[in-house]
């Protein structure tokens, strides 16, 4: 039904967060429904993972954040060349060799309990996404139609991955308690292999043109052209700098907050997945409704750079939260705060500012290089910050991670003044 505001009717709120945006061509609705079942996948298995890893393989919170400076090396290292691949070779085959290794990753890793083992299926699990990250989003706007429209379908397609990811929570979720949590992620990453075959049948690639065998030597040239854009273009630099020190902030908080949570008593009964599965609902309701409120006002530049800086201060908010919190509900607030708003909100406009900024030609090259400062971030940064969680405490770890999303803010304000 509908409600009157002011004298006005206001569609309800589910059904401006289930629409689509007006007059969306074909391929926006097949790289949406991509977004969404990839959500499904992937989110249900990291639920599943984050307990596998705390409380089967019960890892140490050096060696939690260890893993992820294992996949952040692996994706500096394949980032770009990956993504210079997908400006060369092809954009699509990028994505469906993604979704082989992503799936055998997320196999493996519900079949090991050693940290020796789950290094490599975390360092196999970075390399698929160096195949996706950028190519995805490339792919799409060289395929429109209309390629102006490509970011109100990013953010779209963002928050339909929250209702995907949602959806995963409870699926995944039910199916790991009901089950055991190695046999969910098996599942999901089953699930995440059959995807590929969707995107091998969903995915036309008209618009891109494949480079013979000689005009590979393009690699270097295009690899060239970014780091030249990068270190010329200052907002492509801020860019950059903005998404290394956020990326930092996130590494720690992300790998330490299910294991801060048990300490501070998260409740056994009826079994934690549950309770972690209501969490993440909360969060991806959260991140779903907001990214449906900014995502008009993601084209104007202005009102971006605002919302930009507002998703900041709501992450520092909401990890100091996390990181003083007296019990485990209002640490789970600050999860709500960081996970369902900040980061999301931070990322899709990281994605649509750059996207925006450089040419067709290197599109996917700059957008793996926004990949690659992610991951540099959470290598030095993330790191840093889990010595730190070691030597001390975690709420110490997260007080410095809201350190940096402050140093991030003062970088916004000068990203604001540069375009």
């Amino acid at each position: 039904m509908r409600c009157a505001v002011n004298g006005l009717e206001s569609e309800p709120v589910l059904r401006k967060l289930f629409a689509f945006p007006a007059h969306l061509e074909h391929l926006g609705v097949v790289f949406i429904r991509w977004t969404f079942l990839r959500a499904i996948f992937h989110r249900g298995w990291w639920l599943a993972t984050t307990l596998y890893l705390v409380v089967e393989a019960q890892l140490t919170p050096l060696q939690l954040v260890t893993l992820g400076t294992a996949q952040g090396v692996t994706v500096v290292i394949f980032e770009v060349p990956a993504g210079v691949v997908a400006d060369t070779v092809s954009r699509k085959w990028s994505i469906v060799l993604a979704h082989l290794l992503m799936g055998i990753a997320m196999l493996a890793t519900g079949l090991v309990t050693s940290f020796q083992a789950l290094l490599m299926t975390q360092m196999l699990w970075g390399l698929s996404w160096t195949l996706s990250s950028g190519a995805d989003v490339a792919w799409l706007t060289d395929e429109l139609k209309n390629p102006e429209h490509s970011p109100l379908i990013i953010g779209a397609a963002a928050r339909w991955g929250q209702i995907g990811a949602a959806a995963g929570l409870i699926g995944v979720g039910l199916v790991a308690w009901a089950t055991t949590l190695s046999t969910a992620m098996i599942i999901a990453g089953s699930a995440m292999l059959a995807l590929g075959i969707y995107v091998l049948l969903a995915f036309p690639e008209h618009n891109f043109v494949r480079q013979s065998a000689a005009a590979r030597g393009t690699v270097v040239e295009l690899f060239t052209k970014g780091m030249a854009v990068a270190r010329l273009d200052r907002a492509v630099g801020l860019l950059l700098a903005i998404t290394f020190v956020i990326n930092g902030a996130d590494e720690v908080f992300s790998r330490l907050f299910a294991k801060r949570l048990i300490e501070l008593g998260l409740p056994e009964v009826p079994h934690p997945v549950l309770w972690l599965t209501l969490l993440g609902l909360a969060t991806l309701a959260t991140g779903a409704i907001a990214l449906q409120v900014v995502e008009s006002r993601l084209n104007d530049i202005h009102r971006r750079g605002l919302i930009f800086r507002v998703a900041c201060g709501v992450g520092c908010f909401g990890l100091l939260l996390f990181a003083l919190a007296p019990n485990h509900w209002v640490a789970m607030a600050g999860v709500i705060l960081v996970h369902g708003i900040a980061w999301n909100i931070t990322r899709v406009i990281s994605i649509i500012w750059m996207n925006n900024r450089v040419e067709g030609e290197i599109r996917a090259t700059m957008q793996s290089m926004l990949a690659q400062a992610e991951n540099l971030g959470e290598v030095c940064l993330g790191f840093s910050l889990a010595v730190v969680a070691q030597l001390l405490h975690i709420p110490a770890a997260i007080i410095g991670a809201a350190l940096l999303v402050l140093f991030a803010d003062r970088l916004i304000r000068q990203l604001r003044a540069q375009s």
